[in-house]
Formats: structure tokens, C-alpha cells, sequence
């Protein structure tokens, strides 16, 4: 086993799943988290027995959660092999995008969150997350922030299916992240533009905020697609 699924074992082990009749979508919610946080990279495979002894769950419970997760894209069965955490590929990431760009920037536009101090808050303690982690030369604290700080731009509207989504989608854009590496050279421009991002929230100025979102996202596309067809 890697250190990483050891890393994340360690982590469901702590997690509490609560035996309900709901209890294969808190198992997949578990899974799905470690991925968001980083413990769980892409083609890294998922031991059944271990998973359900971590989880405290059943073998059948498991593989619902986990046939949950295939449909998510963000696991991948292999015949005869098992189950691994799902390796993305560029159509992968232009989907995401073209996702992200229809609903991040219509977050801040319309969003009943929008103009509340409170919504602001959230989108500038990401921003300082962010560069507390950079000066202390965390980068993965740096890329956990801008998940933070992306979780709540579409917090704005109000919705909690679009906060649902937006859960389904930064499981899929660490597998992203993780892809490219180099999560210095990536991550360290958008600490500044999270936080033009946040500064134009805070004034009410939510069309130009939610422009600056569209062009950002627009170039982030751009790097990581011409990262993996380098």
C-alpha cells in the first residue's frame, strides 16, 4: 500500500460514519473528502478490506459508496485490478471548466450571498489562508486554500445543491492539480488574483468580479491543458 492511501486510511479511520440507512453516501462523502484534501492521488488503488476496516463498514456498503464515486469520476474500476482513484485527462479538464465558468462567475453576479459582509468574509479568510501558507512556504496548505476560497465564491448563491456540486467538482480539480505537480509555479499568481477577486466582492463591484473570475478561470484552462499535452 503507498504512503498515501496509508495517509488517508489513517484519516477515515478518525472519521465518524454513522450506521443509517444513509450510511454508503456518508461513506462516499468520507472517501470523497480525502480526495479534496489531497491524501488520495490519481491511479492510486483503494484495498477493499482496508477501506471498510477504516470505515468501520461493510463490504457491500463500501461498494456502493465506491460504484457512487466511479459515477462521479472521481474513481476508475479496472477489470480484475480494483478500484483506483481516477487519473483525468484534458477532456476531463475542459468539461470542468467549461462547468466552473457557467456557475463561478453567475455566483458572484447573482448569488443572494453576494452583497452580504458575511460572503466576503469567507472569500477573504481563503485569501489569507492562502498567503499565510505561501509566506511559510506550504504550498499544499497554498492549493487547500484556493479550494477554500473556490467553495466559497459558489457558497455566494445560496444554494446548497450548488454547494453539493461544487464538492463533486474540487474532488476532480486536486486530480487535476495533482496531474500537473509543480504546485508552486501554479498556484503562487492566483493568491493575488483570489484576492483582486475579494476586493471587488467586498466594494459591491460584482460584475467586475465576477469578469475578473471568468478571465482567471479562463487562463487557468489554458496552463493546465498545454501542462499535460506537454
Amino acid at each position: 500500500m503507498t504512503d498515501a492511501a496509508a495517509d488517508a486510511l489513517a484519516a477515515l479511520a478518525r472519521a465518524r460514519i454513522v450506521p443509517t440507512a444513509t450510511t454508503a453516501e456518508r461513506t462516499a462523502d468520507a472517501v470523497r473528502e480525502q480526495v479534496v484534501e489531497g491524501r488520495l492521488a490519481p491511479g492510486v488503488r483503494l484495498p477493499e478490506q482496508a477501506f471498510c476496516d477504516a470505515l468501520s463498514v461493510s463490504r457491500n456498503t463500501l461498494r456502493e459508496a465506491f460504484s457512487q464515486l466511479i459515477a462521479e469520476r472521481i474513481l476508475a474500476r479496472a477489470q480484475h485490478r480494483g478500484v483506483f482513484v481516477a487519473t483525468p485527462g484534458v477532456a476531463d479538464v475542459r468539461d470542468v471548466y467549461r462547468a466552473r465558468r457557467l456557475v463561478e462567475p453567475g455566483a458572484v453576479r447573482h448569488g443572494v450571498h453576494a452583497a452580504d459582509p458575511l460572503g466576503g468574509k469567507a472569500l477573504r479568510a481563503a485569501v489569507e489562508e492562502g498567503r499565510a501558507a505561501a509566506a511559510s512556504g506550504d504550498w499544499t496548505g497554498v492549493a487547500d486554500a484556493n479550494q477554500h476560497f473556490h467553495r466559497a465564491v459558489v457558497g455566494l448563491a445560496g444554494s446548497t445543491r450548488l454547494d453539493a456540486w461544487m464538492a463533486l467538482l474540487l474532488a476532480e480539480m486536486r486530480l487535476i492539480f495533482h496531474r500537473i505537480g509543480a504546485v508552486e509555479d501554479f498556484h503562487a499568481p492566483y493568491l493575488e488574483r483570489n484576492a483582486a477577486v475579494a476586493d471587488l466582492v467586498e466594494q459591491g463591484r460584482l460584475e467586475d468580479a465576477a469578469a475578473e473570475l471568468d478571465a482567471y478561470l479562463a487562463d487557468a484552462e489554458a496552463r493546465i491543458v498545454a501542462a499535460l499535452e506537454g
